[in-house]
């Protein structure tokens, strides 16, 4: 596909230097899927699940576990 001249020329006009997309929120959807990544990694490193009774990173991911599954998502 050719872009027009006049478009090309657009594009790199100064002024839009800086703009860039609007970047998009992660969903709900995101966020689950990223929790489940970093428990599963952690659970990895230590070769156990987190307990509740650990440092607050460990407390953390057992509180993600617990939540992930309530929702029926298997770790």
């Amino acid at each position: 596909m050719e872009w027009p001249k006049e478009l090309l020329e657009l594009f790199e006009d100064p002024l839009l230097d800086g703009v860039r997309p609007k970047v998009t929120a992660p969903t709900a959807d995101d966020r689950m899927n990223q929790k489940l990544v970093e428990v599963r990694a952690w659970m990895e490193r230590h070769g156990r699940e987190p307990g509740r009774r650990g440092d607050l990173k460990e407390k953390m991911m057992w509180a993600a576990l617990t939540a992930l599954r309530q929702k029926g998502i298997e770790v």
